[in-house]
């Protein structure tokens, strides 16, 4: 009965299915929680057979502890999802919990206070999630009964203090089953430990979004079974060497650093490998900011080329990057960001992205012809403040035919405004500031009828302005040379 939108309490005669191994009365997961009418959940008693029961969305706050006592009699319960539920406090009672044989608990609610150890009598659990909640303090030691934990997802609480003990208590474990842990969006701070490197079976570790400004051991090399490692948004310091990244040869997604729009300095967490290090790993994700990766786009960079997703932003690259690079990568890329750094050189002249949305390679020293690139797909093109020269491709539409926003502002273009860039339906942004554009103002532009935006402030246009132009926002012409 998943997703049956329940709008009455649920009939007590559920209780007589005593052999029912599987049951899903969740709601659809938009969180417009439903109240049941009743405190009533004694039939859920009676399902001494069920293994898998999901009450996602329904608004069980009117039962009290009356969940709690109902789910307790259900002595063959594998998984239990508790999410969305309106459970604004644990029971007093949760000491008395009794599953022995469940196995996943996921209870992402909006309850407060410490983290409750009373789970720790829950001697199988594999998999828990308290996620979504407003846990705070620290995160206490994990050991004993947790050490048959897989899965560990405590993200989007407000948990504070350093992760010491939390990771001592499970590495002291005789076997360390862990395969993944989500402490993304808290409040955590200090050193990451480099009792982390014990966790010999983790496949997923996220701290993002928390307040960490300590530095990373190098143990974390040892993880031979990482895939995904999110250490972003955070204020790292220190060094990341090669021995760092030793045995992370399954490694795919790695994020690291303040990803934030504008570079900041100071750069407080430096690469320090050798330029012809090549690492073990092939990223497919690589989401880095305001971290020192440079000075030059070296051999370990240059190996990645089955990237999808290249987000390296105020990275400290400087010189070329080699054309060859861009062509390996072109084809997979769906998101290209290489902003805010100092590359030089050209850029190879025609090449076809068939699934970039995003092409964003502004605030850089690129020098060259207005690359002759196309993406089907892409809605956004960046490349204002660099050092492109030339005319604008005239069939600009045909070469990015989807695109919303369009930035080329402080470069050296010059040559006419191209009357295709009227053919841009979809067109939101347009940023040509600051070139060397002349000729008249395009009188097409009155088909651009959804526009926000049209900057060509500092050029040579002339001329009258269009009769009609469907601009919502802003519109900037200043500083022409008539």
């Amino acid at each position: 009965m998943e997703h049956s939108s329940l709008g009455r309490e649920i009939p007590p005669q559920f209780g007589n299915l005593s052999n029912l191994n599987y049951l899903d009365l969740s709601e659809e997961s938009d969180y417009s929680l439903l109240e049941l009418p009743s405190n009533n959940l004694n039939w859920l008693s009676n399902l001494s057979s069920l293994k898998y029961l999901n009450l996602e969305g329904l608004g069980l706050n009117k039962t009290g502890e009356g969940w709690l006592h109902a789910v307790n009699m259900l002595p063959s319960l594998l998984e239990l999802h508790l999410p969305a539920c309106q459970i604004e406090s644990l029971p007093l009672s949760l000491g008395n919990i009794s599953l022995k044989s469940l196995l996943i608990l996921d209870m992402g609610n909006s309850f407060s206070g410490a983290f409750p150890l009373e789970l720790g009598r829950l001697k199988s659990l594999e998999h828990l999630d308290l996620s979504f909640n407003a846990l705070e303090g620290q995160i206490p030691e994990l050991a004993g009964n947790f050490c048959n934990l897989k899965i560990l997802n405590l993200a989007s609480n407000k948990f504070d203090g350093e992760i010491q003990d939390l990771l001592g208590g499970l590495t002291s474990c005789l076997n360390t089953n862990l395969e993944s842990i989500d402490l993304s969006s808290n409040m955590l701070q200090r050193d990451l430990p480099a009792s982390l490197g014990m966790l010999h079976n983790l496949q997923y570790f996220s701290l993002y979004n928390n307040e960490m400004n300590g530095s990373i051991p190098e143990s974390l090399g040892q993880l031979s079974r990482l895939t995904h490692l999110d250490l972003s948004l955070n204020s790292w310091g220190g060094f990341l060497t090669e021995a760092h990244f030793t045995n992370l040869t399954r490694l795919k997604y790695f994020a690291l650093g303040e990803v934030t729009p504008y570079p900041t300095l100071p750069i407080s967490l430096i690469f320090n490998v050798s330029y012809e290090w090549v690492p073990p790993f092939m990223l497919h994700t690589i989401n880095i900011g305001n971290c020192q990766i440079g000075p030059t786009f070296g051999a370990w960079l240059q190996s990645q080329t089955e990237l999808a997703f290249v987000k390296l932003h105020g990275a400290g690259i400087s010189g070329a990057i080699p054309e060859d690079w861009f062509s390996k990568i072109s084809s997979k890329v769906y998101y290209l960001d290489l902003s805010y750094n100092q590359i030089t050189g050209n850029l190879p002249l025609q090449l076809k992205f068939p699934n970039a949305l995003i092409l964003d390679l502004s605030h850089n020293q690129i020098h060259g012809p207005f690359p002759l690139w196309s993406s089907d797909n892409a809605i956004r093109l960046q490349l204002q403040t660099n050092s492109f020269f030339g005319p604008i491709p005239m069939n600009l539409d045909q070469r990015f035919p989807q695109l919303l926003a369009l930035y080329l502002s402080e470069n050296h273009l010059n040559g006419t405004i191209p009357l295709s860039i009227c053919n841009l339906k979809n067109l939101l942004v347009l940023s040509l500031r600051s070139n060397e554009l002349s000729g008249k103002f395009p009188q097409a532009w009155s088909l651009l009828q959804e526009i926000w935006v049209i900057d060509v402030a500092y050029n040579n246009l002339s001329g009258k302005l269009p009769n009609s132009i469907g601009v919502r926002g802003h519109f900037y012409v200043e500083g022409q040379q008539q």
